[in-house]
């Protein structure tokens, strides 16, 4: 639901009555993974998207039910390949679609209005939500923020309190899965399956160094969803004028810089500089931060070169190992823009999961999902 929470939060301020479709499991080669929703208002208008277009007519049709009678249900679709040309799957994946009315009248609104309001101001927000267990609870939500938690379900003190820790681990990670739970918490009470969506700023991609090649990257980063940042010591480079796309300019030396801004698990680093007295500062701090990923340009001899440059600062051999050097994947790329789709693809590639391998002869999963979570069962050692 979270991921069309800026038209949703539209339809709340506006008074609108709707109901949303979410995506809560998938099987095979399912298009869209947990989280992604469709949503259908009383005068028929529908949003989103939950399977790229194999069963979106048959769950609009169970949103306009959802509003008539205000019950939440749990809708199952498959198919093989067989059934090809049915309503269905027909690439032979399987999802589990939770569809919950959202009305004025409804319990649970004003709980959901703050979770979309949270993440259509760019605020992290986790949403959880009941999709299996006892007919009286499914659909029931609760909302984790960072400072405090909004809602319950109405159940068990206690399950509110461990759904609320459990989402709270789920948004400092950004990621989105299912829990299973007792109805009283922890494995006490029947059993209940919660989805967890988690909505976070957008992840940071910054690019040190500005020259052709980082202005290319930047309108990559920005396509693929990042908040790019620009950083160059040089003032006569780093301007608005070469980077009109980057979200923020900074003429500063990078590992100063680096040194006082915010990072987490999901930021990307790409040295571009290509300047050992840039490089080694820089990359001595970036290869000891919990980021996603740090790539740095060269040639191989440059390469080489600043490896035995690092060492000698300090750096270790598991740190280096960190290091994606020459940056990007081999495209044969020769153009900034070429360059640029090299190392947007290793980013995703690493992001992912994936091989970086052509997928025509290989037999490798063509969906990667290390980013979202299985559903994970309170008390167990997983």
């Amino acid at each position: 639901m979270l991921d069309i929470a800026d038209e949703l939060h539209r339809w709340v301020e506006q008074g609108r009555d709707f109901a949303v479709a979410t995506v809560v499991a998938v099987g095979g080669s399912a298009p869209r993974q947990p989280g992604a929703a469709l949503a259908v208002d009383a005068e028929g208008t529908a949003i989103g998207s939950v399977s790229g277009g194999c069963v979106e007519g048959a769950v609009y049709e169970l949103c306009q039910q959802a509003l008539k009678d205000g019950e939440s249900v749990l809708e199952r679709f498959g198919y093989s390949d067989e059934d090809a040309f049915a309503v269905g799957l027909t690439c032979g994946g399987v999802i589990d679609i939770l569809v919950t009315p959202v009305r004025a009248r409804d319990r649970d609104r004003p709980v959901v209005a703050a979770a979309l309001e949270a993440a259509a101001r760019g605020r992290a927000a986790a949403l959880a939500r009941i999709v299996s267990g006892s007919a009286e609870l499914v659909g029931r939500t609760l909302v984790v923020r960072p400072e405090r938690s909004y809602g319950g379900f109405g159940a068990h003190p206690e399950l509110d309190r461990t759904v609320a820790a459990e989402a709270g681990a789920f948004l400092d990670a950004g990621r989105t899965g299912t829990l299973e739970i007792g109805e009283q918490g922890s494995r006490c009470g029947a059993p209940l399956t919660v989805l967890i969506e988690s909505s976070v700023p957008p992840p940071r991609m910054i690019v040190f160094g500005a020259i052709d090649f980082a202005s290319a990257l930047v309108r990559v980063g920005k396509f693929l969803g990042y908040r790019v940042t620009v950083c160059d010591a040089r003032p006569v480079f780093a301007t608005e004028a070469r980077f009109p796309d980057a979200d923020e300019i900074v003429v500063e030396w990078p590992h100063r810089y680096l040194e006082h801004t915010e990072v987490d698990t999901r930021t990307v680093l790409c040295v571009l500089t290509h300047d050992a007295k840039f490089d080694v500062p820089l990359l001595r701090l970036a290869l000891r931060l919990p980021v996603a990923y740090v790539g740095a340009m060269g040639s191989r001899r440059t390469h080489l070169d600043r490896n035995e440059r690092l060492r000698e600062v300090g750096v270790s051999e598991l740190e280096l190992a960190r290091l994606r050097s020459p940056i990007g994947l081999d495209l044969g790329a020769r153009t900034p823009e070429e360059t640029a789709l090299s190392i947007a693809a290793e980013i995703v590639a690493a992001r992912r999961g994936g091989s970086g391998v052509s997928l025509t002869g290989a037999h490798t999963p063509i969906h990667h999902d290390v980013t979202s979570v299985p559903a994970r069962r309170i008390g167990s050692v997983a």
